[in-house]
């Protein structure tokens, strides 16, 4: 990378312009704002993402000092508001759409899984849960309505082993979260861990078809019967109990046939007996509870990206201004996640996108800049964050 361009630019070569511009081309995205096109827009958006701009107001003041540079960055002629604002809300949003599970999929391919693993347990293991995003009803006028608030629900299918977030799919505030389980693609051999809100059987059923397996918190009145109980000594390990069931409730046991696990575990740090279902047969019960530990991860990230990405905040009240930004966060964090893997950095994404966050204009080369930011002691650990779910 040259060191004499600014560490924006040499960010922005490792997107697929080309694919971006065919997406343009695909959906009329220069239709009506032609002299700031629709790359011109998003590298301004992804600019804003990665330097957590607070609004529009906040962009264009930031950017006032830096016109000389406009060209250089892509960012076009100028930027004003009121295009900017514009843009957000005409645009189509599947170009952006498409264009994060671009770039979601450059930075899987990226990261080598050989170097990744949990140990003993030989298998790629990813969580499925959602979060929302309160909005104002007075402002946000098309949110759907639930206990009289409004907002949006970001679901995401998370790979706990590269911390990227393979699906991403946004839906009204009063969708419930088992109905879009149907919509992520579920490979073999995988683990998927889920909360008690996702109990839907046939779902589950289907996971288990294609040959991949799944953990989930058991919800009250899921009643069983007991074909065989397998030894446990929950002192050591916290398993209370490891039992091969069969469902019994009447539609359950239709929709789900074969048989299951149900394994008991107390956690010390929140006094409470957790219950998990399980398709896997075999994989130790201590280890099934710290499969679904691992779905602590996927909180971690939303709640990483609500507090350093715009995800919470908007530059805009339409629905495709909300929807715009928030796929355009997505690509800031898998790009960051992207960089790491290219140049091997032993940062995280979320360490990754905090020096990099406050260095958009700075002249070095990109190589130099990671290897000085991996050797910096004043970093903060992705740690601090982590709060614990035992």
């Amino acid at each position: 990378m040259n060191s004499g361009t600014y560490i924006f630019q040499q960010l922005c070569q490792f997107l697929p312009k080309d694919y971006f511009e065919y997406l343009v081309d695909k959906y009329d995205g220069n239709k009506y704002l032609k002299s700031f096109t629709c790359w011109n827009h998003f590298l301004v958006m992804l600019w804003a993402q990665l330097t957590t701009r607070e609004s529009l107001r906040d962009i264009i003041g930031s950017l006032n000092g830096h016109k000389s540079k406009f060209y250089r960055l892509g960012f076009g002629k100028s930027v004003c508001r009121t295009t900017l604002a514009e843009a957000n809300e005409r645009r189509s949003i599947e170009i952006f759409r498409l264009f994060a599970e671009r770039i979601v999929e450059m930075a899987q391919k990226k990261i080598d899984v050989d170097d990744l693993f949990i140990e003993g347990i030989p298998h790629r293991v990813f969580a499925l849960d959602s979060t929302t995003v309160t909005l104002e009803l007075k402002k946000f006028h098309w949110s759907k309505a639930q206990n009289g608030k409004g907002g949006i629900k970001i679901h995401t299918l998370f790979d706990i082993l590269t911390s990227i977030p393979v699906y991403n799919i946004i839906t009204d505030y009063n969708i419930r979260d088992q109905s879009v389980m149907d919509n992520f693609q579920y490979e073999s051999d995988a683990f998927y861990i889920f909360d008690k809100a996702y109990v839907k059987l046939p779902s589950l059923s289907e996971i288990d078809r294609i040959g991949a397996y799944f953990v989930v918190r058991r919800k009250k009145k899921m009643n069983f019967e007991i074909i065989e109980e397998y030894s446990c000594d929950g002192r050591e390990d916290g398993v209370l109990r490891d039992l091969k069931i069969v469902l019994s409730n009447r539609w359950a046991k239709v929709r789900y046939r074969k048989p299951l696990r149900i394994i008991y575990y107390y956690s010390e740090e929140k006094k409470c007996v957790l219950e998990f279902f399980t398709n896997n047969l075999d994989l130790e019960a201590n280890k099934i509870a710290f499969l679904y530990k691992c779905r602590w991860q996927i909180e971690l990230y939303f709640k990483w990206i609500k507090q350093h990405l715009r995800i919470k905040q908007f530059y805009g009240t339409s629905e495709n201004a909300v929807k715009i930004q928030i796929y355009v966060g997505i690509i800031a964090y898998c790009l960051v996640a992207l960089i790491g893997a290219e140049f091997r950095s032993k940062l995280s994404p979320f360490e990754l996108l905090r020096m990099l966050s406050v260095s958009m204009f700075e002249k070095e080369n990109l190589r130099m800049f990671l290897l000085r930011a991996e050797s910096s002691e004043n970093l903060q650990s992705v740690t601090d964050y982590n709060l614990k779910l035992f």
